[in-house]
């Protein structure tokens, strides 16, 4: 009788839950499922703003521009929710406020650090982790030396 040597293990499936998914901001979801950072600005007075809306904030105008994100920013504020534990993670995950290049600011994990580690205006970059349902989304961590 021959032994076949063990087959790999298949990597843990996602526990994070998968975004929901609204009508204004599709296509951010469907470039982040494409590990592609997009954002979206105003046609008319090309600010950036975000969440992604029908409306500019600015000027009113109904005018939207889809445009790649350099998905470079730093740390404007950061926590760990502790009560009730998060749903989909092994251990509570820190949650920044990021403020992008672009100018606006979004809410995200930080990964690849220590809580204790953190830092006002740490520098960090965006990466896309996979959730439940085969999409993935941006989480960011320290940014690189050599970018």
């Amino acid at each position: 009788m021959t032994q076949t040597p063990d087959a790999p293990t298949p990597p843990p499936k996602p526990t994070r839950i998968a975004p929901i998914i609204q009508h204004d901001a599709k296509f951010f979801w469907d470039a982040s499922d494409k590990e592609e950072f997009l954002g979206e600005k105003c046609g008319d007075c090309q600010q950036f703003r975000f969440p992604p809306r029908p409306m500019c904030p600015h000027c009113h105008s109904l005018k939207r521009e889809e445009v790649k994100l350099s998905g470079y920013g730093t740390v404007h504020g950061w926590t760990i929710p502790r009560h009730p534990p998060p749903f989909g993670f092994k251990e509570a995950p820190i949650v920044i406020i990021v403020e992008l290049q672009e100018g606006t600011r979004m809410v995200s994990n930080l990964v690849g650090v220590a809580y204790e580690d953190v830092k006002q205006d740490m520098e960090v970059e965006v990466f896309f982790e996979p959730t439940m349902g085969n999409h993935k989304v941006p989480v960011f961590r320290p940014r690189s030396k050599k970018a």
